[in-house]
């Protein structure tokens, strides 16, 4: 998780009273995640985290729900999936765009670069005899 992704709050850890330590031995700080996916949530984080590296130390404050219904779980991994396959869809319409862009581009320059030789033969016929 990005460090701009998110907010820290010099809250101690203290997970329903056990110690919470990362890997430098240090308690974990409570942060609130800025992702667009958990917007607001709440998690415990290393002290360390963005300047040290090493530790990834990372654990939420309340588990994931658990969903009941194993359609609903079936359709959400369904929605991840179709996100996944639109943003790689998304990915190659760009750079289909891009080189369309290019050729065309090309084109019109070979285009007017054909046109403007064109016009610069132009020969007046000389009769010297």
């Amino acid at each position: 998780m990005a460090a701009e992704s998110s907010i820290s709050s010099r809250n101690k850890s203290s997970s329903h009273g056990t110690l919470l330590l990362c890997s430098h031995s240090e308690r974990p700080v409570l942060r609130t995640s800025g992702t667009k996916e958990n917007y607001g949530r709440k998690f415990w984080g290393c002290v360390y985290y963005g300047v040290h590296e090493g530790c990834n130390f990372f654990r939420w404050t309340e588990p994931e729900t658990k969903v009941g219904n194993p359609e609903i779980a079936r359709m959400k991994k369904k929605v991840a999936s179709l996100k996944s396959r639109t943003k790689a869809a998304e990915w190659k319409l760009m750079v289909v765009a891009l080189l369309g862009f290019v050729g065309w581009a090309g084109f019109l320059y070979l285009l007017l670069q054909n046109f403007s030789m064109s016009r610069s033969k132009c020969v007046i016929p000389l009769n010297l005899v």
